[in-house]
């Protein structure tokens, strides 16, 4: 039997009501870009063999930039390069004097600075098992870069998982990567000699879960550390964790509050006298602050899917706010987050910049001055702008 008509009428007038009642509310619409005006810089051919530049990290302080990279030949060759600039804008190519087989092989990757002086870490994979051998380079006081000569087994050897990121502070310089038996922390009060603390309690791996560090940040208190736990038990998610020490020789740990999604803090920055951390947070890229209470999470931005492994390529302070480059594994993209990092929007970029072997984007400010260093694996170029209040 079928229904009357005002049976029908009925049964529509409830299915639209039921349809109106569980409709959810409309997405918001995402944020307005800042659109920045980007100017190509030049950067000089360093000495030597001709090829093509790569850039990797750029910093600054007192007056001084810094772009660390290196040069790239046919058939993977590749040396290290580096540029120094006093305005930003013109660059003139450093004098490196590389001590081994490797650092003349090097792309330098990671560079710090204090009282205008800077130092820096790089890289070239060898061996029988093709894992990077790292260096340590420092500025002499005519302004070249020597390679510091280290024993093999102070970057390698049979424990040697990964060299990260070196950072300078009041106390020196400090180093951040891991071991096998954790995270580890690299020491100099002049990047003329580092050394290793590996092993040290809190920072190890214990029964508590597998320690990873990422990045640090020179504090008032000493030094901050970054990074993520595995807890024991068969999880596969990590959860975020920090570190605080007096002298980067003795550790404890500044837990940070942890969700069920994968969470891990990669970069850290002190904005305004208060830490501030971006990281992977599930499927977004999280931010977290360290307020007199501790750590707290104060929200998300981007997304990312499977595709490559997603990152967080760079951290830098700006004015009064954050930017920062992130991967979805895909591409790389630049952010800006005001607020104190709590409200983001996405940054136009002066190119493409797709993430993966051989290509790396990174930013650094001072004040508002921006310098954008993007290395397409084909060209490495550094972009320039300035970024006013309120965008």
């Amino acid at each position: 039997m079928f229904p009357g008509r005002r049976g029908v009428g009925a049964t529509l007038l409830a299915a639209v009501l039921l349809s109106a009642g569980c409709s959810e509310p409309a997405p918001e619409p995402p944020p307005e870009p800042v659109r920045p005006q980007w100017q190509r810089l030049t950067l000089p051919a360093p000495a030597g063999t001709p090829g093509r530049p790569m850039v990797r990290d750029v910093t600054g302080c007192d007056g001084r930039w810094y772009l660390a990279g290196g040069v790239g030949g046919g058939a993977g060759e590749t040396r290290p390069a580096a540029w120094t600039s006093t305005d930003g804008a013109t660059w003139t190519a450093t004098t490196l004097e590389p001590k081994g087989y490797y650092g003349r092989r090097s792309v330098l990757y990671s560079a710090a600075c204090r009282d205008g002086r800077v130092a820096i870490l790089g890289d070239k994979p060898g061996g029988a098992h093709g894992n990077p051998r790292a260096s340590s380079w420092q500025q002499r006081p005519d302004g070249s870069l020597v390679e510091v000569e280290a024993r093999f087994e102070l970057y390698g050897g049979p424990t040697a998982v990964n060299v990260a990121r070196l950072v300078a502070g009041p106390r020196g310089y400090l180093i951040t990567g891991n071991r096998s038996s954790g995270v580890a922390s690299w020491v100099s009060a002049d990047a003329a000699e580092f050394e290793i603390m590996e092993g040290v309690p809190e920072l190890v791996t214990d029964g508590r879960g597998t320690t990873w560090g990422f990045d640090a940040v020179a504090t008032e208190q000493g030094w901050l550390m970054v990074g993520g736990i595995l807890p024991p038990g068969g999880r596969i998610d990590r959860d975020p964790l920090a570190w605080t020490s007096p002298d980067g020789r003795t550790w404890q740990r500044d837990p940070v509050p942890a969700t069920e999604a994968y969470e891990e803090l990669q970069r850290v920055v002190v904005l305004a006298g208060t830490p501030v951390a971006v990281g992977l947070r599930g499927k977004e890229f999280g931010v977290w602050r360290r307020g007199p209470q501790g750590w707290e999470s104060t929200g998300a931005f981007g997304t990312h899917g499977s595709a490559g492994a997603p990152a967080i390529g760079a951290l830098t302070v700006a004015g009064d706010r954050l930017l920062a480059v992130v991967s979805d594994g895909s591409s790389y993209s630049l952010w800006s987050g005001a607020d104190g990092g709590r409200t983001w929007r996405p940054v136009t970029g002066p190119v493409s910049m797709p993430a993966g072997a051989a290509r790396d984007v990174s930013v650094f400010a001072v004040g508002d001055q921006v310098l954008l260093a993007v290395d397409d694996g084909r060209e490495g170029a550094v972009f320039a702008t300035r970024l006013t209040p309120g965008t």
